[in-house]
């Protein structure tokens, strides 16, 4: 059985579906990030303290098939699924709670998607999300996230009645946008194997995350931000 890539993203852990309850509460610092960050101001903010975009105004801003090619082809939204999401073997996701695994997307309000199958040299899929906050909480939030899937290189995810392993490896992010981080994610699951790379690099108030091939998620990345940091 062949993951997609938006089935692996509803169970990475906690990863995507937690950011909510890590991007808000305290300022306190979630310790040393486990990716390249490369914050342009010390205090996390831009100079302008520009408001965060609406949801209407990040939807214009994802991909689009005239911007990827004609290999790829937007996918329909997936009804979000209801099955219990439970994490073993990670004590730093376990800690994140199981009960945000249920939600359907990151719980920032300002928020907007697009998933993509690319045809061209095989079936492979391409998903883009986009959320808007102060810059301090969307720092917060995804580099919390991310460190806490790291820090296990191997944990167990159980979504209903599907046990899936999951590797994690930081890897090096690309030097763009305000801060950066990157991750590849291994998960088996009876027998066969599906590699995403999961890469979010911060614009000032925007978080741009790129999942799902690897050569993929490389060959897009900059039309995903240059796209992105156009509204800016």
């Amino acid at each position: 059985m062949r993951l997609h890539a938006t089935t692996v993203r509803g169970l990475s852990a906690l990863a995507i579906l937690a950011l909510a309850g890590c991007s808000q509460g305290s300022a306190a610092s979630s310790g040393p990030m486990s990716s390249q960050t490369v914050p342009v101001h010390p205090d996390g903010e831009s100079a302008l303290a520009l408001a965060p975009l609406s949801s209407t105004a990040l939807a214009k801003l994802l991909l689009d098939e005239s911007d990827l090619g004609g290999d790829y082809t937007r996918m329909p939204q997936r009804a979000a699924a209801h099955d219990d999401v439970t994490v073993n073997g990670c004590p730093a996701l376990e800690k994140l709670g199981g009960d945000a695994a249920t939600g359907t997307s990151l719980a920032f309000p300002r928020r907007a998607k697009a998933s993509f199958t690319y045809a061209g040299g095989g079936n492979s899929e391409l998903a883009e999300e986009l959320y808007s906050d102060t810059a301090a909480k969307l720092s917060k939030g995804i580099g919390k996230i991310f460190d806490a899937m790291v820090s296990c290189p191997t944990y167990q995810v159980v979504s209903g009645n599907t046990v899936v392993i999951v590797g994690t490896q930081v890897r090096p992010a690309p030097d763009l946008g305000d801060e950066q981080w990157s991750q590849l994610l291994t998960y088996s699951i009876g027998g066969q194997r599906s590699v995403v790379k999961q890469t979010a690099i911060r614009i000032g108030n925007v978080l741009v995350l790129v999942s799902g091939a690897p050569g993929l998620v490389d060959a897009n990345l900059e039309k995903a931000l240059d796209k992105a940091e156009a509204a800016l």
